[in-house]
C-alpha cells in the first residue's frame, strides 16, 4: 500500500463520524478509521491479517454474494443488517447496520470502502410500526366479529318482539279498552323505534368499518318508490298533508342493493312527513337521459334547514336541534347512512333547502345498462307465484313468527339444522329458502346459497 493512498484515507475518513473499513480487491483489510476503533476497540495492527472473504460469519450469511458481486463488478451497493466476525467478537451490543460499499481506484488498483451506518433506531421504529399495524388489524378483526355477533344477537330477539307486538296490537285492537289500546300502541311504537335505532347504529358501524356487504341486483325503482309512498299515505292523511306524486315512467331499471336504496328512499320520505306540519310533500321520479341517470326528488313545505347547518347535515348523530325538549325524534344517523348507501352504489344525494320554506332532496343513480325489462317482469311473476318456502331454524321462535305472517300467502316448511339434508331443496320444490348464515354449528349455509 502506498503512503500517498494511506494519507488520502486518513485525510478523508479518519475523523469521519461513522465507522469505516477499507479493503483491497483481494478482500484484505488495509484501513480502519477512529470511529471504528472507538466502537470495537481494535487497532489496525491487531486485525491486519483479516480478510473479508475468509470471514466465517460472512460466508454463512446472505451478504457474501452481494459483497462478492460488488468486488467483481466494481460497483457501489448497500448491504442491510451487515455484520462480520470483527464486530461480533467484541462484547459490544451490536447495532443494526446498513453498510455502503463504495469502490475507488488509486492508480492501477481498486479498493472498497465500507461505511457502516447505525440503523438501530430506524429498525426499532419499523418493528414498533409493524407491531402497531398487527395490533390494528387484530382490533379491526375483533371489532368486526363483535359487530357481527351483536347484530345477530340483538336483531333476532328484537325482530321477535316487534313481530309479536304487531300481532297482539292487530288481534286485540277491537277487544280492549281505549286505555289498553294506548298501552299496546306504546309497546309497538317503542319496539319499532328501538329496532330501527339499533339497526341504524349497527349498519353505520359496518359501513364505517368497510365491512358492509352490498348485494347488487337489477331492480325496478318504480314499485319500490310506490311501496314507500303507500306506507306513509295514512300518516299524511292524519296530518292533513297534501301528498303529491309525479311518476311518469312505468319502469326505471337500476343495478343497486335493494335493501340500501329502499332504506334511503324510506328515510327521505319519512323525514319529509316528520318535518312537515302543514302544506305538501311531492315525490317525483324520472330519467336524465343525457347522463344515463335515474332520479328521485322528495320535496316538502316543512321547517327547512338553515344554511349554517347544511355543512353538518350528513355527519353521524348530527341534529340541527340538540335540545332535550326538541320536537322531533331521531338519532341523527338516517341521512348519514342514506348518503353513504347512495354514494357507495355510484349515485349522489343532493339537498336544497330554505329555513321556514321547505326542503328538496334529490337522489341520482346510474341506469342499468344490461338488464331487460322482460327479465324483471319474469322475476316479478315468479315471485308472485311463490307457494312453498323452506326455512332452517336453530330456535323455533323466529319460524313461528314467520309462519304467522305468511299463513295466507305461502306454505312454510321448517327444518332444524342437524336433521337437514341438501337433497331436500334440489328438486326446485321451494322457491325461497330462509336460513341463518351465522350459526356456528352448521357450516353449510354459504354452500346452500
Amino acid at each position: 500500500m502506498k503512503k500517498d493512498f494511506l494519507k488520502y484515507l486518513n485525510i478523508f475518513y479518519n475523523e469521519f463520524h461513522l465507522p469505516v473499513e477499507v479493503f483491497n480487491q483481494s478482500g484484505d483489510l488495509v484501513f480502519i478509521n477512529n470511529a471504528f476503533t472507538s466502537v470495537w476497540d481494535y487497532s489496525l495492527k491487531e486485525i491486519s491479517n483479516y480478510n473479508i472473504f475468509n470471514d466465517v460469519y460472512v460466508k454463512a450469511s446472505v451478504i457474501q454474494p452481494v459483497i462478492k458481486k460488488a468486488f467483481e463488478d466494481k460497483t457501489a451497493t448497500e448491504v442491510y443488517s451487515y455484520s462480520d466476525t470483527l464486530m461480533k467478537s467484541k462484547k459490544v451490543t451490536l447495532p443494526v447496520y446498513k453498510t455502503k460499499i463504495i469502490p475507488i481506484q488509486f492508480e492501477a488498483n481498486f479498493y472498497f470502502i465500507f461505511i457502516h451506518e447505525d440503523q438501530t433506531e430506524i429498525f426499532l421504529a419499523e418493528a414498533e410500526l409493524k407491531k402497531a399495524r398487527e395490533a390494528s388489524k387484530e382490533a379491526d378483526r375483533l371489532k368486526n366479529t363483535f359487530l357481527n355477533v351483536l347484530s345477530h344477537e340483538l336483531r333476532t330477539p328484537l325482530n321477535i318482539i316487534l313481530g309479536y307486538s304487531t300481532i297482539i296490537k292487530e288481534s286485540l285492537k277491537d277487544k280492549v279498552s281505549t286505555e289498553e289500546k294506548i298501552y299496546l300502541d306504546n309497546l309497538y311504537n317503542g319496539s319499532e323505534r328501538l329496532f330501527k335505532s339499533i339497526s341504524q347504529m349497527l349498519e353505520f358501524a359496518q359501513l364505517e368499518a368497510g365491512n358492509f356487504k352490498f348485494t347488487i341486483e337489477t331492480v325496478d325503482l318504480i314499485p319500490m318508490i310506490q311501496y314507500s309512498i303507500q306506507t306513509i299515505k295514512q300518516l299524511a292523511l292524519e296530518k292533513k298533508i297534501d301528498l303529491k306524486t309525479n311518476i311518469k315512467d312505468q319502469s326505471i331499471l337500476v343495478d343497486i342493493d335493494a335493501h340500501c336504496v329502499g332504506s334511503a328512499v324510506n328515510n327521505l320520505i319519512n323525514n319529509a312527513i316528520k318535518f312537515t306540519e302543514k302544506g305538501f310533500i311531492e315525490i317525483e321520479t324520472g330519467i336524465m337521459k343525457d347522463q344515463d341517470l335515474a332520479f328521485l326528488k322528495v320535496r316538502d313545505s316543512g321547517v327547512g334547514i338553515s344554511a349554517d347547518y347544511l355543512d353538518h347535515l350528513y355527519l353521524p348523530f348530527s341534529q340541527e336541534d340538540l335540545n332535550l325538549s326538541r320536537n322531533y325524534e331521531g338519532n341523527g344517523l338516517g341521512l348519514a347512512i342514506t348518503k353513504r348507501y347512495i354514494e357507495k352504489l355510484g349515485g349522489s344525494l343532493l339537498v336544497d333547502s330554505i329555513k321556514g320554506v321547505g326542503t328538496t332532496f334529490t337522489i341520482t343513480l346510474p341506469l342499468s345498462q344490461k338488464a331487460q325489462k322482460s327479465k324483471v317482469d319474469n322475476q316479478a311473476a315468479d315471485n308472485v307465484s311463490l307457494k312453498k318456502i323452506l326455512m332452517l331454524d336453530e330456535f323455533h321462535e323466529t319460524s313461528k313468527l314467520v309462519k304467522i305472517f305468511l299463513k295466507e300467502t305461502a306454505e312454510l316448511f321448517v327444518h332444524v339444522y342437524e336433521n337437514f339434508a341438501n337433497h331436500l331443496y334440489k328438486n326446485d320444490e321451494y322457491k325461497l329458502v330462509i336460513l341463518d348464515l351465522n350459526l356456528s354449528q352448521w357450516n353449510d349455509g354459504l354452500g346452500l346459497c
